[in-house]
């Protein structure tokens, strides 16, 4: 049997061989009935890709980007319009996603999820009119439940989030691995020769990532002699506005180390008259702008962000476009980084 091609498939479409070209990588610049048309005719013919060839091209466009460049959405859904650039933690995500675009030949368009006259339909068009088929969603920290009034966009495009797990409608993500980060500093503070580590986090973003953190903590403690499982302190919200709050757990629990994200916990054991390290450790979860010189976990949310980048581009490329049957995850390690706010001992063997 002759080999079918994409001559053959363009002379039986009716359409040139550049269009047949463009139209079975799913390109927008074809219009979906006429690539749904010359996707019927290549299945009727038996046309397959040759594996080598695509493997080539997709590696010369990578080391050559031609001069359009594919674009992808990239989409802030912080409260706050300059999180991009401002917010302790979320550039590092959107560091790693221009990165990772950039290498793979792709721009990124940037827009807030807040703005009051942006709407699902209106992006929709936006996205169309620019050939954008991804989004990227970038800084949800206080709530995983996205706006309704973007439903249709997540039910049109291919949709990644970054972070956090999100509901309404749960959608494909990328993340730290929340629970074995807390594991591994929990096993680092008790080789520095700690023996009550206490977990101290706001309830609510302990919720956000559906109990990892807390989860993590409970499975650590199993391990501690029953004396040492201190309970979490998860009312950092409320202590802010009185820290007497947190002064008192802290007296009735005696915890010798603190694992937390928050940097105002510092403020707290100062005012009380304590000095860190010498009378109370603190370990931070998520190393980040503003406690540089802190021990803990270095969450590494640029490779967040560039793992969202790659699962994108893996459901633009299987033609996987709107609300997943079955959302995706991928969970990035973190690594244990020295500080100042822990005493200096002999690790235990």
């Amino acid at each position: 049997m002759p080999r079918v091609t994409m001559s053959t498939i363009a002379a039986r479409a009716g359409v040139s061989k550049n269009t047949v070209s463009l139209a079975l990588r799913h390109d927008p610049q074809i219009p979906a009935d006429t690539r749904a048309r010359i996707e019927a005719v290549a299945r009727e013919l038996g046309y397959a890709k040759n594996p080598v060839v695509s493997d080539l091209m997709a590696e010369l466009r990578k080391a050559h980007p031609a001069g359009y460049r594919r674009t992808l959405a990239l989409l802030n859904a912080n409260q706050d319009l300059h999180a991009f650039s401002r917010h302790p933690t979320i550039p590092a995500y959107v560091a790693g996603c221009r990165r990772r675009a950039a290498q793979l030949g792709y721009t990124l368009d940037e827009f807030w999820l807040h703005s009051a006259d942006l709407y699902g339909e209106r992006l929709n068009r936006i996205l169309r009119a620019r050939g954008i088929r991804g989004v990227i969603v970038v800084g949800l920290m206080k709530e995983n439940r996205l706006p309704p009034r973007f439903s249709v966009t997540w039910q049109n495009h291919a949709v990644v989030v970054t972070g956090v797990r999100t509901r309404e409608p749960t959608l494909s993500f990328a993340c730290v691995d929340h629970h074995a980060l807390v594991l591994e500093a929990m096993e680092r503070a008790r080789q520095l020769g700690y023996r009550r580590p206490a977990l101290v986090l706001e309830r609510t973003i302990d919720h956000l990532v559906d109990g990892r953190f807390s989860a993590g903590f409970w499975t650590a403690q199993q391990s501690l002699p029953e004396p040492e499982r201190l309970p979490p302190f998860l009312d950092v919200e409320a202590a802010r506005a009185e820290p007497t709050r947190f002064h008192a757990w802290r007296e009735t629990q005696g915890p010798d180390v603190i694992l937390t994200l928050h940097t105002v916990v510092r403020e707290w054991i100062e005012a009380a008259g304590l000095r860190v390290p010498r009378d109370l450790g603190l370990i931070q979860l998520e190393r980040r702008r503003g406690c540089e010189d802190w021990a803990g976990m270095d969450q590494h949310n640029d490779l967040t962000g560039e793992a969202a980048v790659d699962m994108l581009l893996s459901a633009l490329h299987d033609r996987e476009p709107g609300l997943p049957a079955s959302p995706r995850a991928t969970l990035i390690g973190a690594s244990w980084t020295d500080g100042s706010t822990i005493r200096r001992t002999t690790l235990l063997g």
